[in-house]
């Protein structure tokens, strides 16, 4: 009998620590997802404060009767698009990520191309209206770069953690998947032409 117990012993300390593995993986998942859907939400609160600014932005630029109507069209679609684009804090994949960062890099586009024709117009970057939109459309694209890395750091971290073993195994039984995170935008890497 005492033979009996010793294995019986072995294995209820196995089952335990196993149990209380499993336990605490999971725990530690469910904690760092949570973490990057926080992010996340972070990140879309940044963007609509951005595509809530652009109508007033477009407003006063068109209030300039001769500017680029083609312009003013090119922002107006790119945020219709880019607003469009929701994605599920649950459903983060690289791909759903691409395609969101992609919108948003065509709004920033045209953004940039609403800007630059700007400069032709004197009166109009004299405009205090515009000049005080253009410091909140300034001091958001700041915040979207704040909250971005911040989301790509909580991802990484979660990431992290569902590929190291054993938590791989654990994150398997449990259906946890990988994240995607922000990428720079393709030519990101290559310095703007300046010409004068």
């Amino acid at each position: 009998m005492k033979k009996l117990l010793i294995p019986i012993a072995i294995l209820a300390i196995v089952g335990v620590f196993i149990y209380t593995k499993a336990v605490g993986t999971y725990n530690m998942f469910v904690q760092t997802e949570e973490q990057v859907n926080g992010q996340w939400a972070e990140v879309e609160t940044q963007y609509q404060r951005r595509a809530d600014l652009i109508p007033n932005l477009v407003n006063t630029v068109k209030g300039y009767a001769d500017f680029e109507q083609e312009t003013l069209t090119g922002v107006v679609e790119a945020r219709a698009k880019a607003t469009s684009m929701n994605i599920d804090a649950n459903n983060l994949s690289p791909e759903n990520i691409e395609q969101f960062q992609a919108a948003q890099d065509q709004l920033s586009g045209a953004l940039s191309r609403l800007l630059v024709t700007v400069e032709r117009y004197p009166d109009l970057k004299a405009n205090q209206s515009f000049l005080e939109l253009q410091a909140q459309l300034e001091g958001t694209e700041n915040r979207i770069a704040v909250a971005r890395r911040n989301f790509n750091e909580s991802v990484i971290t979660y990431n992290t953690n569902l590929r190291t073993f054993p938590n791989n195994i654990f994150a398997g039984w449990y259906g946890f998947e990988t994240k995607g995170t922000f990428e720079a935008a393709a030519g990101a890497e290559n310095a703007p032409a300046v010409e004068f």
